[in-house]
Order: C-alpha cells, then sequence, then structure tokens
C-alpha cells in the first residue's frame, strides 16, 4: 500500500506541461526535418532533370567559344613547329575553346552527382525517367564507350558490335577516335543506329565542323585523331598535353620510333581474351608483333588507339616548341623531359632509382 505524496497534484501538472513542452519540441524539430527532406529530395530529383537542359547550354558554349576553324601551328611537311603568340593567348585563355572543352571542376561534379543519381533505381521508379545519361571520359577505346552505351540502355553483346559497326554511308570516319568524349542523354529503347547518330552528331559539331580543308591539307585528319588518342593516353592532366604533343612531332620529324607504351596496352588488349583494355605493360610486350607496336615500327600506329578530347585534338594541332624527345612522369604526375636519352636515364635514375 503507497502513501498520498505531499504536493503531487502540482507535481502531475509540471509533469503533464514537461511532457507538452517536449512535444512541441519534437514535433518542431520533426517538421523540420521533413521539410529539409523534401527540399533534399526535390532538389536531388531535379539534379538529372536540370542537368538534361543545361547540358544543351554547356554544349552550346563549348560550340561558341570554338572559332570557325581550329589553329594548326605545325608543320609536317617542313618539320617545323611555328608557335604562334595569339594562338598561345587563344588556347591558354580562360575561355579558349581548350578550355571550354576540357569544362570545369563545378561542372563536372555536379554532372557526376547528377548521373549518380539518375541512375538510382529509386529516383527511376518515382521519377518515371523515360531514359538516362552516358559520360564518355576522353580516352576510352569503341569497346568501352559501346558498353557504356550498353549498360543504360541494356543491349545486348550484338547491339554493341552493331553501335561500333559504321553503316552505309555514315559520317564516322574512323571506327576508333570518333566517338566523342561527353555526357549523352539517351531515350529508353535507344538502338544502336539511334546512338551512333547521337556520336555522329557530336564528332561532327565539335570536331568535324572546324576542321576545314586548309587544317585538313597540312594536317590529315586521321593523323590528328591518331597523335590527339596518344596525346590523351600518355597525358597525366590536361596542362602537359601541348608538350606531350611537341615531343611526338619531334620524333616524327627525326624519323623516331614514338616508343610510347600507350600502343603496347593497347596492341596487347587487342590479343587477350580477358579483356582488360588497359592492360599494365611488361618489357616482353615491347617485342609483340602489332601494328600499334610503336617500339618497333617507326611513325604513326596505323589508326587512333582511343577517342580523345577536342582538347587534345588541339593540343596535336598546337604543340609547343621544346628541344625534348624523352618524358616521363613522376609520382607526384609532373612531367620530366629530356632532348638526350642520356639525360633521360639520368632523371629517371633522379626520381625512380633506376633508369630504362
Amino acid at each position: 500500500m503507497g502513501y498520498p505524496l505531499k504536493g503531487s497534484p502540482f507535481r502531475l501538472l509540471q509533469q503533464l506541461g514537461y511532457n507538452i513542452g517536449m512535444l512541441r519540441k519534437i514535433l518542431k524539430i520533426t517538421g523540420v526535418a521533413v521539410i529539409i527532406i523534401v527540399i533534399l529530395g526535390a532538389i536531388g530529383f531535379s539534379f538529372p532533370i536540370i542537368l538534361k537542359s543545361l547540358l544543351q547550354q554547356k554544349q552550346l558554349k563549348t560550340q561558341q567559344a570554338m572559332i570557325d576553324q581550329f589553329p594548326v601551328t605545325v608543320n609536317p611537311k617542313a618539320k617545323i613547329i611555328v608557335e604562334n603568340a595569339e594562338v598561345n593567348n587563344f588556347l591558354g585563355g580562360a575561355n579558349s575553346p581548350l578550355q571550354a572543352a576540357v569544362g570545369n571542376r563545378i561542372w563536372n561534379t555536379f554532372e557526376w552527382l547528377a548521373t549518380a543519381i539518375a541512375e538510382l533505381p529509386l529516383y527511376k521508379s518515382i521519377a518515371a525517367v523515360d531514359g538516362g545519361f552516358v559520360t564518355l571520359t576522353p580516352g576510352l577505346r569503341k569497346e568501352q564507350v559501346a558498353n557504356s552505351f550498353s549498360q543504360a540502355l541494356a543491349w545486348s553483346s550484338i547491339d554493341e558490335q552493331n553501335f561500333m559497326t559504321p553503316e552505309k554511308g555514315a559520317a564516322l570516319p574512323l571506327a576508333e577516335g570518333s566517338f566523342t568524349p561527353g555526357l549523352y542523354f539517351v531515350s529508353k529503347g535507344t538502338t544502336p543506329a539511334q546512338a551512333q547518330n547521337l556520336v555522329n552528331n557530336r564528332f561532327s559539331e565539335e570536331v568535324l565542323s572546324h576542321y576545314g580543308t586548309s587544317t585538313a591539307e597540312i594536317v590529315p585528319l586521321n593523323d590528328t585523331l591518331t597523335i590527339a588518342s596518344l596525346i590523351q593516353r600518355e597525358t597525366n592532366g590536361d596542362d602537359d598535353m601541348r608538350l606531350i604533343s611537341g615531343i611526338i612531332w619531334n620524333r616524327i620529324f627525326k624519323n623516331m620510333n614514338l616508343q610510347l607504351d600507350a600502343t603496347l596496352q593497347y596492341a596487347k588488349a587487342n590479343k587477350t581474351s580477358t579483356k582488360v583494355w588497359w592492360p599494365n605493360v611488361v618489357p616482353a610486350d615491347k617485342f609483340q608483333k602489332s601494328a600499334f607496336n610503336t617500339y618497333i615500327h617507326p611513325g604513326l600506329p596505323p589508326s587512333p588507339i582511343a577517342n580523345p578530347s577536342v582538347a587534345a585534338i588541339l593540343a596535336a594541332l598546337n604543340p609547343v616548341q621544346t628541344s625534348c624527345l624523352f618524358y616521363f612522369h613522376d609520382k607526384n604526375g609532373a612531367i620530366h623531359c629530356n632532348d638526350t636519352y642520356e639525360k633521360h636515364v639520368a632523371s629517371l635514375k633522379l626520381y625512380y632509382g633506376q633508369g630504362k
């Protein structure tokens, strides 16, 4: 049996008031949380939709930043590079076509986030989006490009093969090198032929429309795309593209073998049954029999080894003047070049403890 507590009615009222106050706080916090969730949800689900509309605006700005014709400051016939201050300023400026082609980190982050959201099953079911995004990063092989579309559109292996095979009368001048990197919006049910048209149109808008007869007479399109693909795979960033271009051209002028590991990777992947498209290179790979092996064959490979960005194409046409013939990247990604093999080996020993 309990005993009546002194002042218990007062305590009950106090407790009741406390509980009501806590309830109000909980409701207030919950309400704010719900509002935040709704806002974040709206923003999240709107990202891919906004991205789709901004994609066209970005492409338009890229086109506006381009001049009518790509500049070219290399002369293969005369075996010289003639740098032009106006071209250097044009390519190096903040609003240059080079920068417009490369894009910026803010946009790339937004693009990545929006694409990630768009691929979520929850987003697809709630937002009822009839399509998706395909992101083609610079330097992919055509097989990787086909696979990127295949994953977004649930293609079969036959569909992928059809996508990589130009139809009769198609605008693609090459199977490799003309699948322009970038972000593509594809509707559900897009066929290989329709996807091919998307890529063809992008290549025509961003490259062919700026590659006039006068440019082609100096550097044929096939050569430019091939060199650009080498630059794309060899570079460690957009800043050293034109330097690597200058070194490649120097070796071409001197009839030296290019000796680029990226070509060994391409040749090696062509022969392996397990498709690692950019496998590690070992010394024995330098002796593999392939037209793409630039260690044993002089000059350029027969065709591009990857699909380059517009930035790499511009770099191929506008290399910087340099006496360098050899280069490597250190562990921090910085590029080092030299004009003799002896200096090259000495630099390698300095940064890696051994030369090659």
